[in-house]
């Protein structure tokens, strides 16, 4: 199992109803087709050896011996295979009919799961053949000297990769209200196959995807849902093969109903088991109580070593890729980061807002979320002062811009030059200006900062902080600069989520502020600390000194919000960003990433207020708590090795 992820898929071949042997011949060429592509667990729907649709031939002892020999027909061919194979069929045991799923690997029938919860409405009857799940844990004959467990109790472990755990539950025993997944999952079970004959009418479909979606995200699991196919329609019933996956709440692959697909995806079962240690509220028992008390451990070995090759990875996590989804997402965002503000503004009765504004891409956004919030709490835009202080780096284009975006948003609009006061103030403190160091730069992000609390003061108001959530992860911010304000609105937004603000609001507004928005989204990333060059353009451009905000942002998800380790995340940088950054940058940045995480975190340690918007935050009030002097070495080793 390579960066912990399980290739996971669900079939329906073609099936003829009561005809054992000839479903078994249809399921083995699928398990021979699959392991052509590496698949380590494919699941069968329910009751795939007879077909689901049997009725009363399901009391035929002909049918049920025929489908047992098929059972062990289709064991067989998952020989020298490392698959774990679900296979749905009619079991008799002591004397009763249980509709049941066989877990079959290395030629062996591993385990026998019957089902729980039987429907017997509508269209439904199961329990005119069949009996529920009998409690405890029985073996069950099913040829000379051949055995199996039987019990709705089974888990399937990995025995190399304990965090892969299999478990079973077929059909209505996902619709109930206690489902057995979820005592499966607080017994360690990270995956769940569902083994199901869901019948297709008007609305089910959507209703279907939406349990299925509920049920991995409250387990927080893996969820394999197999569902029967064409070869089951008859009478009064159609079925659809609608064949779904999940991750946590997340749909991976489905089916296209009737279309005869298979459903294959790699679940990232690493880090479905991270997220069950962050998550203290998820239900958990010791592995001794499951294998002592109500559980069996089957150990199977069967993930392989290959590489994933179907997950698809966006390069932007932070940003829906459907362009309707960016425009919900970012409305929703505005909305948050506005609200959030006016109710510091109403709580604290400040009279104003002042901010300061830069031409770029993050004070562009705050003024625009600080126009809504005012528009919110009905108070005239006149009350937010917007101050533009050229320094040394400021460029025409910038300037230029930042007034002409405060005209078109109808805010009070400053301008304070401070290259005169800085350069006193180096005077005060000794520093020769042609020294460009960290004192020529931050002194002139310092005294940009004590302007606007000063004003705040003098105005009665709230200084609105600029800074993105990007800028604190690498900690490229002046410390109790631009790193420093009364309310920062910002600090949920990762650069590469901002542009997409922005322009959003942008479209939205139109006409000439349109205009002047897509002109600061098109402006180089820069502090703007250092001089222009000889024509006057911006020299100091901050993704050539810290590195591209898109692969930083890739980066910070999934080291904070997926837990992946630096090989994992190099892997997968690698596939997202294929053609457009080779193995030796990616991994120039990434440890630069974590030289860089590691060694800021005491600026976030004292960081204000500000809203959170997604799941990712660092804020040491809420979310990320981390010592300021603990050590990168672990991560920078693995990095540097890779």
């Amino acid at each position: 199992m390579k960066y912990g992820f399980l290739r996971a898929a669900a079939a329906s071949p073609a099936l003829k109803v009561a005809d054992p042997v000839y479903n078994a011949a249809r399921i083995i060429e699928v398990i021979e087709a699959q392991a052509q592509k590496g698949t380590e667990l494919l699941v069968f729907p329910e009751l795939s050896l007879s077909g689901y649709t049997c009725g009363d031939l399901f009391l035929q002892k002909t049918l049920t011996d025929g489908c047992l020999a098929a059972l062990l027909t289709v064991a067989k061919a998952t020989e020298g295979k490392k698959m774990l194979v679900f296979a749905g069929l009619p079991v008799v045991f002591a004397g009763k009919l249980y509709n049941c799923a066989a877990a079959l690997s290395g030629g062996e029938v591993r385990g026998i799961v019957p089902k729980t919860n039987l429907p017997n409405y509508a269209e439904f009857y199961e329990q005119r053949h069949f009996s529920p799940a009998p409690k405890g844990h029985h073996l069950i004959t099913l040829a000379p000297d051949v055995f199996a467990n039987f019990s709705a109790d089974i888990l399937f472990r990995d025995s190399a990769h304990p965090e892969v755990c299999v478990a079973a539950e077929i059909c209505e025993d996902l619709w109930v209200s206690d489902a057995p997944s979820v005592r499966h999952a607080g017994a360690g079970a990270t995956v769940i196959v569902n083994l199901s004959a869901s019948n297709e009418i008007i609305g089910k479909r959507e209703y279907r995807k939406t349990i299925v979606s509920a049920q991995s995200g409250k387990c927080v699991c893996a969820y394999v849902y197999a569902d029967a196919g064409m070869g089951e329609s008859t009478s009064d019933m159609v079925f659809s093969g609608n064949h779904l996956i999940y991750e946590n709440g997340t749909l991976l692959a489905e089916s296209v109903p009737f279309s005869g697909e298979v459903c294959e995806a790699e679940v990232d079962v690493e880090y479905l088991a991270g997220e069950r240690k962050r998550m203290n509220t998820v239900r958990s028992f010791p592995t001794a109580e499951a294998e002592e008390g109500r559980y069996h451990i089957e150990h199977v070995d069967f993930p392989t070593d290959a590489l994933p090759a179907l997950r698809t990875l966006s390069p932007t996590p932070f940003v829906p890729v459907e362009e309707g989804a960016r425009g919900e997402r970012a409305e929703l965002i505005l909305n948050m980061q506005a609200h959030a503000l006016a109710k510091r503004l109403a709580h604290t009765h400040a009279a104003s807002a002042v901010i300061g504004i830069s031409g770029g891409l993050d004070s562009t956004l705050a003024l625009l979320v600080t126009a809504r919030a005012f528009d919110l709490l009905g108070k005239d835009r006149k009350g937010i002062f917007a101050y533009t202080m050229p320094g040394f780096g400021t460029t025409g284009k910038t300037k230029g811009n930042s007034l002409a975006l405060m005209e078109a948003m109808g805010v009070t609009a400053k301008t304070v030059p401070i290259s005169e006061a800085v350069l006193k103030h180096f005077e005060d403190i000794g520093h020769d200006p042609k020294v460009l160091n960290a004192a020529y730069e931050n002194a002139q992000a310092r005294y940009r900062t004590m302007i606007l609390m000063d004003v705040a003061n003098e105005k009665g108001g709230l200084v609105v902080g600029t800074g993105d959530l990007s800028e604190l992860a690498l900690g490229w911010c002046t410390y109790n600069g631009d790193h420093m304000s009364m309310y920062a609105v910002n600090c949920g937004v990762p650069k590469t989520l901002v542009k997409h603000l922005v322009r959003a609001e942008a479209r939205r507004l139109g006409g000439e502020t349109e205009r002047i928005l897509e002109d600061i989204l098109a402006t180089e990333i820069s502090p703007e600390l250092l001089p222009p060059d000889e024509s006057g353009n911006i020299a100091q451009k901050t993704e050539d000194i810290v590195g591209p905000y898109e692969l930083h942002d890739f980066y910070l998800f999934h080291f904070l919000r997926r837990g992946a380790s630096p090989a994992k995340t190099l892997f997968l940088a690698g596939k997202a960003f294929a053609g457009k950054y080779d193995r030796a940058t990616l991994k120039k940045w990434l440890l630069n990433f974590y030289r860089r995480f590691f060694s800021q975190q005491f600026k976030r340690n004292c960081v204000p207020d500000g809203v959170k918007v997604g799941s990712v935050s660092l804020s040491p009030r809420g979310d990320w708590r981390m010592p300021s002097d603990a050590s990168a070495a672990l991560w920078l080793t693995e990095a540097e090795k890779l």
